[in-house]
């Protein structure tokens, strides 16, 4: 398939959305050639500014064929590096998401639920010891069916996420979409947040609720000792799958509140909670592990499953591949705004590297795409 330059006004449209932060005088190289040259770049495989760099350097002349390079010149580390790092987070990422939605609209189902999961990432190498600074911890948005990031916000620290979600969620749609989130994020506050933007939630609860959990666990105890499943106070669901020698079953309940429960007056969006067991075995070794949830909504257990599973799919779709694929962790990015962006155009990257109709692994797209211009630009504007 020939991808000609006229495939590509997308693209520069989209980078020409984002605000210049950039002082008007002597602006050599256009917003939108630095943009479109870093996600590029980094689709094949570059790690930050220098790297970018170079590589555009590289690649000049295939750039010429659909950037207006000023007098053929690619931008420098330096001016990578400053346009990245001056420019404003969230109208940085709020610029990409019309084009990349329009990528995978065929990837939406009125038979599954949407689920957007929030989860945090810590770019473990990104401290700076001489400034008293701690590694950056990103709080992302992933629609985990459709493979594509809505949004993130970047904190000093993992207990920083409490307040970071909030700002997450006001920065992205979740109307109709079911949210999951671990246990850190297990607040009142952050449950009416989602409820008042019209959304539903799955919200991990652990110790840092005590007298939630409690109250969870006493009920799905007392409920278990009872044997009264069968009279269909609760919703189940079980799944099992075989991992290598380890095999792995998962056991789902969704209950609703028992009223009698003080503690369920101070959560008033919650209708439901919900359990997962889930049990492995090798041999004669087993292994168990509880979990307990709170729902908006009284889903039923197949539903349950699916937003549970989607959440803990963040780690494999994104996570893993954000530091084997594009050695995120690595990355020694000590300024916050430039490693917010380049941690948002790696999304960017991993998203339309996944959508690319190919079937080989995003590992072996992202060699294709550093090897080949023509599989690279396939990349840039694939269309359903």
């Amino acid at each position: 398939m020939e991808v000609t330059p006229e495939d590509l006004q997308t693209l520069r449209v989209t980078c020409q959305a984002v605000d210049d932060p950039r002082t008007p005088i002597n602006i050599f190289h256009p917003a939108e050639n630095i943009i479109a040259i870093s996600v590029a770049a980094i689709i094949a495989g570059a790690e930050g500014p220098k790297s970018i760099a170079r590589w555009a350097s590289s690649k000049k002349e295939w750039l010429q064929t659909w950037l207006d390079l000023p007098e053929g010149k690619t931008p420098s580390r330096d001016c990578i590096r400053i346009f990245l790092a001056k420019v404003d987070p969230v109208a940085f990422q709020a610029c990409f998401f019309h084009w990349l939605d329009g990528f995978v609209t065929d990837h939406r189902s009125s038979d599954n639920l949407t689920v957007v999961a929030i989860d945090g990432k810590t770019m473990r190498h990104s401290f700076d010891t001489a400034k008293s600074l701690r590694p950056v911890h990103l709080v992302s948005a992933w629609v985990a069916e459709r493979h594509i990031s809505l949004g993130q916000i970047a904190t000093e620290e993992k207990s920083n996420e409490i307040t970071a979600i909030p700002e997450l969620l006001d920065q992205i749609d979740i109307q109709g979409a079911t949210v999951t989130i671990d246990a850190m994020g297990c607040q009142k506050t952050i449950a009416a947040k989602i409820a008042d933007a019209n959304g539903q939630f799955v919200i991990g609860v652990k110790g840092n609720q005590p007298k939630l959990l409690a109250t969870i666990e006493s009920f799905f105890d007392d409920h278990w000792e009872a044997g009264d499943w069968s009279k269909g106070r609760c919703k189940r669901f079980h799944t099992s799958e075989q991992k290598g020698a380890w095999q792995e079953d998962r056991y789902y309940y969704v209950a609703r509140i028992p009223r009698r429960e003080t503690v369920f007056g101070n959560w008033p969006t919650v209708t439901a909670i919900g359990m997962v067991i889930s049990v492995r075995q090798r041999g004669d070794e087993v292994t168990e592990e509880v979990r307990y949830y709170i729902l908006s909504e009284y889903l039923d257990g197949e539903h349950f499953a699916q937003a549970v599973r989607q959440h803990w799919s963040v780690e494999n779709n994104c996570h893993w591949q954000l530091d084997v694929l594009f050695r995120e962790d690595d990355s020694r990015v000590r300024e916050r705004t430039l490693a917010n962006n380049l941690s948002w155009l790696r999304r960017v990257a991993i998203t339309l590297l996944k959508h690319h109709p190919s079937t080989d692994s995003i590992k072996g797209k992202q060699q294709r795409a550093a090897w080949n211009e023509q599989f690279l630009a396939q990349v840039l504007q694939i269309k359903p």
